[in-house]
């Protein structure tokens, strides 16, 4: 029997070989990959959801925590979401390949860029059990094979996920080793993973702030950190109430992780009391629980509960929100840049001028001006899926899409 080190060994060998063959593989090829996926996981639903009812009982007999439950709760619903972003991958157009303006021509010669696959890339997930399927489809659909890890409270679902993805992939031309699985029962550890370097070219935690951090102080593999949470909202004196309300409860709709929920708002000092009231009360009706800080709660004790200072940038990953009154739009953004997971934020304003202000002064990969900044895998409107969001400037910034799991190569032609 393999020991854990070199069954690793040769999962990460055999990967990177597929990765190889992937890249030459035509988009015909890999397309029916992706279609065979979706196939497989729309026939497997009733094995897919009787394990993530084991999965349910064991984590109630474990204690997880909330939102993980959440997270880890497969339904119908979610499921058939799986399997409309992998159709919607194996119609849309293939990413590699693409030819791309050069910045700058080497004389006489001619320079161009060209979108290529990355290689070989390491998925460590937290619950979420179908982000294996639609990881899977986005690494076909670019040439690329996946390592999947996830975690022991879905091991049933994973392990039953696992199995439809490497009989989609056996039922086509495509190598065996294009999807890899480790289930956390094998003995191979989260960090024996990501210090697989000299195979691995990308590894992408998803999950908590602190599983994210862990993999990224880790790994040796380079690293996209995702994001869940503690988005901020500045309500600007001229912003509308209404409006404010829909964007806070919006954000927080998006299912199963609240990717881009708005945890924490800034309101400008001169706001009136009246509206601040009837947001509250609003908000409460639906559910949230409020925080604030000392001032705000002394005003509206019976909305507002007080706040830590180590609350302001740590996310709740649940429907809390809490609010702090603030002088001005320069100092909402100071803070903000300060505090927020600077992914996703938001500004609710009638001026132009502060919208602007906002935009230019946030550090944050996307930001919202009088919108929700609901997430969603498969927008309406849109050829594009996502896997998440990421705050990183070091690789890719902003949504995780099928671009973000390529490279650029540099062509000169003499």
């Amino acid at each position: 029997m393999q020991s854990s080190s070199n069954q690793l060994l040769t999962i990460v060998r055999e990967s990177n070989r597929a990765a190889a063959i992937l890249a030459q593989t035509s988009a015909a090829k890999r397309r029916l990959g992706v279609s065979a996926l979706a196939e497989l996981m729309e026939d497997s639903f009733d094995q897919i959801l009787e394990a993530n009812t084991l999965d349910l009982e064991m984590s109630r007999e474990m204690a997880i925590s909330d939102p993980v439950v959440d997270w880890l709760k497969l339904t119908p619903e979610r499921l058939e979401i799986t399997v409309s972003i992998l159709q919607q991958l194996s119609k849309s157009a293939d990413p590699t390949r693409r030819l791309i303006n050069a910045p700058y021509q080497l004389e006489p010669s001619q320079t161009y860029c060209q979108l290529i696959p990355l290689g070989t890339i390491a998925l460590v997930h937290e619950a979420f059990p179908e982000l294996a399927a639609i990881a899977a489809g986005m690494c076909l659909k670019t040439g690329n094979s996946l390592i999947v890890r996830g975690c022991g409270v879905a091991s049933n679902s994973n392990q039953v996920i696992a199995a439809v993805l490497k009989k989609a992939v056996a039922n086509t031309d495509l190598p065996p080793s294009s999807i890899e699985t480790i289930s956390p029962d094998s003995g191979i550890s989260v960090q024996e993973l990501v210090t697989q370097d000299r195979h691995l070219n990308l590894v992408i935690p998803y999950g908590r702030p602190s599983l994210v951090q862990q993999v990224a102080e880790k790994a040796t593999a380079t690293v996209l950190k995702t994001t869940i949470g503690n988005c901020y909202l500045y309500w600007s004196l001229s912003g509308n109430l209404e409006l404010t309300r829909q964007v806070i409860a919006d954000s927080h709709d998006s299912e199963p992780d609240a990717v881009n929920a708005i945890e924490k708002v800034l309101i400008n000092q001169n706001i009136k009391p009246s509206a601040l009231q009837s947001l509250f009360s609003n908000l409460q009706q639906q559910g949230f629980k409020l925080r604030g800080d000392e001032v705000l709660v002394n005003e509206f004790p019976e909305y507002l509960k007080l706040m830590k200072s180590e609350e302001w940038r740590r996310p709740y990953l649940r429907k809390i929100v809490a609010f702090r009154l603030i002088d001005n739009l320069s100092k909402a953004v100071s803070w903000i840049n300060r505090y927020s997971s600077g992914h996703a934020d938001c500004i609710v304003t009638e001026s132009y001028q502060e919208s602007r202000q906002f935009v230019q002064g946030i550090d944050s990969a996307l930001v919202y001006i009088n919108t929700s900044p609901r997430f969603s895998r498969n927008p309406e409107g849109g050829e594009d899926v996502f896997l998440g969001m990421s705050n990183q400037k070091g690789y890719r910034q902003g949504l995780i899409s099928v671009e973000t799991f390529t490279t650029i190569k540099q062509i000169v032609q003499g």
